[in-house]
Parts: structure tokens; sequence; C-alpha cells
């Protein structure tokens, strides 16, 4: 009897500490971090330098890795293919989660039920520039030259918010802009500084080396009022195109069916990283504002945003091709 007792007190122990063993302690592997667009771009820059951030508070190695394409929508499929992988983050954005899905005819997912959008990284303006060779200094000269002949402007996609920027513009103004669509921002720039192609829309982090290095002359920002770090450039809405006002906005998420308890978890950890002294001394030179919008507040705005979007691309008459 007594062997029968301690056998089964050794079974019931052994059931008990299976759940244990099945649950532990998360994460115990590295993090695959996908950056849906070219090096060089805004959410590459946003990645690397949270990325180290969050390594170190998680205590695993955190891997970015570039998988550009279809103006984000590639890298973004790859976590919308995977529900419930708790080692598979990304940098969201206006692009790949506001545009794309209601530009493109057959989008590969659903840009609300496919993720786990966690917070709100940060915001910035894009800004519209010149080659130093091109004949305008402000942007009531740049839209003389565009009435008289056809203007080009490069972006680092089809889809991109800096592609629809253009159209605002093009559609205010009464003009034709022709888009040029580059993988990524990178070759973007450097054409346009080269003059391979007149102009450029840009997101102001990436632009700004370029501009403060005089390489690009800038003509306006999108944004409703001018960032701190580029106020002696004023926007479109100043200048006359009140239509013509939006923000990148890049944010945090996961594949769809996260737990609830690791949702918490990276909710926590992306508002450190974004309060951390040396991410802030990072972000406020380029003009990016950090998020403060958790899980509800930041699929409110990827919500909010695809019905703008979906309401200007129908307007326009606006196509990827």
């Amino acid at each position: 009897m007594q062997a029968l007792s301690r056998r089964a007190a050794l079974i019931g122990a052994g059931a008990l500490a299976t759940p244990a063993l099945a649950q532990a302690p998360w994460p115990d592997r590295p993090i695959r971090w996908v950056v849906n667009f070219p090096p060089g771009g805004a959410a590459d820059t946003l990645s690397r330098i949270l990325a180290p951030v969050v390594s170190t508070r998680l205590g695993q190695p955190v891997v970015v890795e570039n998988r550009p394409g279809a103006g984000g929508a590639l890298g973004a499929d790859i976590l919308a293919k995977a529900p419930g992988d708790r080692f598979l983050v990304m940098i969201s954005s206006a692009a790949s989660h506001g545009i794309g899905p209601v530009l493109y005819r057959n989008p590969p997912y659903d840009a609300l039920r496919d993720f786990t959008h966690i917070r709100l990284i940060g915001t910035f303006p894009s800004v519209l520039a010149v080659n130093l060779d091109f004949p305008a200094r402000n942007l009531a000269e740049f839209l003389a030259v565009a009435r008289q002949r056809p203007v080009s402007y490069g972006s680092g996609g089809n889809g991109t918010l800096n592609h629809l920027i253009g159209q605002l513009l093009a559609r205010a103004a009464g003009v034709d802009l022709t888009h040029v669509p580059y993988r990524g921002s990178a070759p973007a720039l450097t054409d346009t500084i080269s003059g391979q192609i007149p102009a450029i829309m840009e997101s102001l982090p990436i632009a700004l080396p370029h501009l403060r290095g005089g390489r690009l002359r800038a003509l306006a920002s999108s944004e409703a009022t001018r960032p701190a770090s580029f106020a002696d450039v004023p926007t479109f809405a100043e200048q006359g195109f009140p239509q013509v006002v939006a923000s990148n906005w890049f944010g945090f998420s996961a594949p769809a069916g996260l737990p609830p308890e690791i949702i918490a978890r990276w909710d926590a950890e992306i508002a450190h990283a974004l309060a951390d002294p040396a991410v802030v001394e990072r972000f406020t030179p380029i003009g990016v504002r950090p998020g403060a919008e958790g899980p509800a507040g930041y699929t409110a705005l990827v919500r909010s945003e695809l019905e703008r979007w979906r309401a200007v691309i129908a307007a326009g008459n606006i196509t990827a091709d």
C-alpha cells in the first residue's frame, strides 16, 4: 500500500509539473523583428534604434530582418501568415496598414484582423524636396514649373504615404505630377540628388541629413504644423493647400492571436524603450514625436486611417500602378 501511495504521489507531482514545464518563461529564444522596407528607410531607422533597447530588456537577441516589397505588404504578410507566433514582430506603418490594404485590389491580409497592434511608436511629417538644379526655391515656383510641363517625383514605393501625398498635392494644385516608385528611400534619394528625377516626397527623418547637407532643397512639409527640428520650412497648408495634411505613423505590431500576457509585456517594453533617454535623444533631432497610444488607441488609429485613405483613393481614382 505504501508503495502504491508513493507511486500515486509521484504521478500526481508529475501531473502538476507538466503545465509548468510547458509554460517556459517568455521569451526563451530570439525575437524576429521584420522591417517591411529596405535599409535606410524610416521603418528601418526606427527599428534599429529600438531593437537593441528591447533586446537588453528581454534578455534575448532581437534580429532585425529587412523584407521589402509591394509598399510594405510582403513583409507584413509574413506576420499575417503566422497567427499566434510569439517570437515575430514588425514595425507597422501608414503604408502597410493604412494605405496598402485599401489601395491594392487583392491585399494579401486584413490590416486589423490578421494583426495584434500593440503601440504607436511615433509620427513625423513628409517633405517635398528638389535637387539643386531644379528651378524652384519654394512651392509656388515648383507648381509654376509643373503647370508648364509634367514633373516627376520619387518615393519609396507604390502605396506609400509619400506616394499619396504627392497625388493629394497634384489634385489640390491642378498639376500633373508623375509618381516614380522605387524599392525604398535610399535609391529614390540617390536619383533625386544626382538629377535623374527632379523631386522626391520623403519622410523627414530620412530626408533631413541630405537637406542639412545641402544636397536637396526642401519646399514644404506635410503636417499641420512645422516640427521643431524643421521650423524654417513652411507646411503645405501654410502655402495654401490645407488638403495636403498627413503624418507618417509607425507602430509596433505582432501576429493575431497573441496571448494577453505577451501583449501586455510587449506594450510595457515598447513604452519603456520610447521613454529611454537614449532613444528620445535620437528621435528628437529627426523630428519624430514618440507615440503614447497603447493597444486600444493604436488599433483605433489603424482603423481610422484605413477609412480616411479609402475615401481619398476612391475620390481621386488612385491606383497602385
